[in-house]
């Protein structure tokens, strides 16, 4: 059995803290980042996982890319029976769902860089050929 003693101090105690404790009521801040101007109606938006880049799907059926400024880095043609997209995790692949066809169609993305080497040592022909191979998925 409890002791009476035992059974104030507890009843003390949680007193204290049902007085004491503040009530605390989350809020979400928000400021408006960027506003991304498309020359059709947006339909769906995906990021990708690093968050370098926003695909936006318009009612024209086009993929429209934007890199994490804001700046129209590329343009997809998916088809307009599209009505949703997502981006594949390793930002490779590109999901395009279709309800009206009852599809989902899988683009590979593969995406090329120029690499500015103005200044740059070379041994040979100084308009060769250079083809670079980035391996994301070796482990």
């Amino acid at each position: 059995m409890i002791s009476a003693l035992t059974k104030s101090c507890l009843a003390l105690i949680v007193l204290v803290l049902l007085t004491t404790a503040s009530w605390v009521h989350a809020a979400v801040e928000t400021s408006l980042q960027n506003t991304l101007q498309t020359e059709a109606v947006p339909i769906d938006v995906t990021v990708s996982a690093d968050g370098r880049s926003t695909f936006v799907l318009t009612d024209e059926g086009n993929v429209v890319v934007y890199d994490n400024l804001g700046k129209l880095k590329e343009t997809i043609k998916v088809g307009s029976h599209i009505d949703q997209i997502e981006i594949g995790p390793s930002g490779e692949r590109l999901f395009a769902t279709s309800r009206q066809n009852k599809t989902v169609e899988i683009f590979l993305l593969d995406f090329i860089s120029n690499i500015e080497i103005g200044g740059s040592v070379f041994k040979g022909p100084e308009d060769a050929p250079v083809t670079l191979a980035v391996f994301s998925e070796f482990q």
